[in-house]
């Protein structure tokens, strides 16, 4: 019965992971332009207009990140005669040597400059400098990719690079010898 689950489970990822490709290909031959080895997680949405997205080279967007290109409420405004003809779309771009964390929302018209991260569950209403890093709802300026990485070099954890080659030495070294430190309660 569990081989019979897996072969299912396996089945309908598989043909999940084929739509997402396919719609890709639909988005880029609408127009979405896409950078040189960009990495997908997981394919976004990328809203009704895919032709107004620009992403950079080397750069990669998690999973379950979407793309507004247009305001969808400006419907509600059409029956007011003074906003018939209200319409509103924006571009949206992003940088090279990007990180877009799992579900984000990205809002039109918003720039993402070069080696940006927008942390994960953003929604992200204004355009980010080169080099910094925001978070939030709305997404806020948390600190530059420099401070980033300090922070990060404060809390390495060290292993044998030759680990890297073999996934399960690695989770079998970093089990055995990460400790049990948490962070301060707030």
């Amino acid at each position: 019965m569990i081989f019979i689950y897996r072969l299912i489970l396996k089945i309908h990822t598989s043909y999940h992971r084929m739509i997402k490709n396919v719609y890709l290909k639909v988005c880029i031959a609408k127009g979405l332009k896409v950078g040189k080895n960009v990495r997908f997680v997981e394919v976004p949405e990328f809203g009704t207009e895919p032709f107004l997205i620009e992403i950079g080279d080397r750069t990669t967007i998690s999973n379950n990140v979407r793309f507004v290109n247009h305001d969808g409420g400006q419907n509600t405004l059409h029956f007011f005669e003074k906003y018939k003809d209200v319409r509103t779309f924006g571009r949206v771009k992003i940088g090279k040597q990007c990180f877009i964390g799992a579900d984000t929302i990205i809002m039109p018209g918003v720039e993402i400059q070069d080696n940006c991260i927008l942390g994960a569950g953003s929604i992200l209403t204004s355009s980010m400098p080169k080099g910094s890093i925001f978070a939030g709802i709305p997404a806020k300026f948390i600190c530059t990719i420099e401070e980033y990485g300090d922070k990060l070099l404060a809390n390495n954890v060290m292993y044998p690079r030759e680990l890297e080659l073999v996934r399960s030495q690695l989770d079998a070294y970093i089990k055995e010898h990460l400790p049990h430190t948490y962070k301060p309660l707030k």
